[in-house]
């Protein structure tokens, strides 16, 4: 059985996805923050990356030092195929899931009863 991922870990492979060679904590933090409005802590970052990076899911490598960093080189993380596998099979599933229903969504979460007419 294949690896099933979790929202946040599909969150960051998106960001990887999107952000490409500039895909680095704050970065992808930002990247995450800016198209969801969730602002989630480095810490998740980095220990999701980690996990994702020890399934085979994604790679790292660290930069060059800066002085602007104090020396300090920043960890750079690619998404690799296996990851893209993963991502593009929960995404895949989850659409099919969603087909058509966004009508329906939209009314409960206005507080319609789906389906009803509105009064």
């Amino acid at each position: 059985m294949s690896k099933r991922l979790g929202e946040f870990e599909q969150l960051l492979l998106f960001a990887l996805l999107r952000l490409e060679e500039d895909a680095y904590g704050v970065t992808i933090r930002g990247e995450i923050e800016r198209r969801t409005g969730r602002a989630p802590s480095p810490g998740a970052i980095y220990t999701a990356l980690s996990r994702l990076e020890a399934e085979g899911l994604v790679t790292s490598r660290l930069g060059t030092a800066t002085p602007a960093r104090g020396g300090r080189r920043k960890k750079f993380y690619a998404i690799e195929p296996k990851g893209g596998e993963a991502l593009q099979r929960s995404f895949s599933a989850l659409s099919e899931m969603a087909d058509g229903l966004l009508p329906k969504l939209a009314q409960l979460a206005s507080g319609e009863t789906p389906g009803s007419t509105p009064t």
